[in-house]
């Protein structure tokens, strides 16, 4: 399959992708730009840009999704050699928890007390009542998913 990447001039995350911008490119290829994060949560943080705009997950065509996956598969043995981390933790946000409105993936090796951690909800854990109405939810939301 060709690719064409598609880059918007006002995307800092398009920018940084084709490295438009000062960055520390740490692996790159005709889809994506993996860069040092500017605030690394630890050394060797990590992010994965698709060269293509692209804002979510959802918005990533199955070659550029493959692309992105096996960059973090490379980034993650990488980080293993490098740092011997205790484990590395892969995570993307998105929606308004997306600040550069461009998807983007982290690799960030994890250490034993790194204070890493994902705060506590603001409602109550779920009961298993209510768990079983979101799954019965999500069972269906995912056969609408396959068929639209």
């Amino acid at each position: 399959m060709e690719h064409q990447p598609r880059k918007q001039a006002n995307c800092l995350g398009c920018r940084l992708a084709h490295a438009l911008e000062p960055i520390h490119i740490v692996y790159e290829n005709d889809w994506v730009t993996c860069l040092l994060d500017i605030n690394p949560f630890n050394a060797g943080h990590t992010l994965i840009l698709p060269k293509r705009h692209y804002e979510e997950w959802t918005d990533l065509d199955k070659y550029t999704m493959e692309r992105v996956t096996n960059a973090a598969s490379l980034l993650s043995e990488a980080l293993k050699q490098m740092y011997m981390p205790a484990g590395i933790t892969i995570c993307q946000n998105g929606g308004i928890f997306n600040e550069l409105t461009h998807f983007h993936m982290h690799v960030i090796p994890r250490f034993e007390g790194d204070g890493f951690s994902w705060s506590e909800p603001l409602h109550a854990h779920e009961t298993e009542t209510r768990l079983a109405a979101t799954r019965t939810r999500f069972i269906e939301a995912l056969k609408e998913a396959r068929f639209s």
